[in-house]
């Protein structure tokens, strides 16, 4: 006997939950989802690489530049910071050569993965100095508590020592 509470259905139709109770990822062709599935999964595999080499392309180029006078938008707030950091002791005509030195090694390594723990260390160091100067040159990096321009050109670290801090731990996980 059929149950008179049982929700008819033509012949030969399979039941199907409602659409909103069906996850996005389902909903999908299946072609579609696979595809992107892969995508994700091949990023997935390599975002740590992706993140260390992007890192590195930008180090390489913050360091030369800073190896050409009057090259780097940064030069003068690097200038005054190293200065400050080391007090007085090295100028900025033996400090930026050796800054951009620093940085387009980092960057090397970043990209290339060869000695990347030494260079994971130097980078630290490297940021550890850099957001220093947030402290060092107050006048030059806050204007009533907002960051100034330069001040923000410091703060932006912050993604690349997210970025490093992944590579970091990709590394040691090896």
């Amino acid at each position: 006997m059929l149950d008179p509470h049982a929700p008819s259905f033509p012949p030969g139709h399979t039941r199907r939950p409602p659409r909103d109770r069906i996850p996005p990822s389902v909903r999908t062709s299946s072609a579609r989802r696979t595809t992107t599935q892969r995508a994700a999964a091949y990023y997935r595999a390599r975002g740590v690489a992706v993140l260390r080499i992007s890192v590195g392309v930008i180090y390489c180029w913050f360091g030369v530049l800073k190896l050409f006078p009057a090259a780097s938008p940064a030069e003068e707030i690097a200038a005054a910071a190293t200065t400050k950091l080391t007090g007085g002791l090295l100028s900025s005509h033996v400090s930026l050569p050796l800054l951009g030195t620093a940085e387009t090694l980092i960057g090397l390594a970043l990209v290339t993965g060869l000695l990347l723990r030494p260079a994971l260390a130097l980078f630290f160091a490297h940021m550890a100095g850099v957001f220093t100067s947030l402290a060092l040159l107050p006048g030059q990096m806050w204007h009533h508590g907002v960051p100034t321009l330069e001040g923000q050109y410091v703060l932006k670290n912050l993604v690349l020592v997210a970025a490093c801090l992944a590579a970091t731990a990709d590394e040691l996980t090896r």
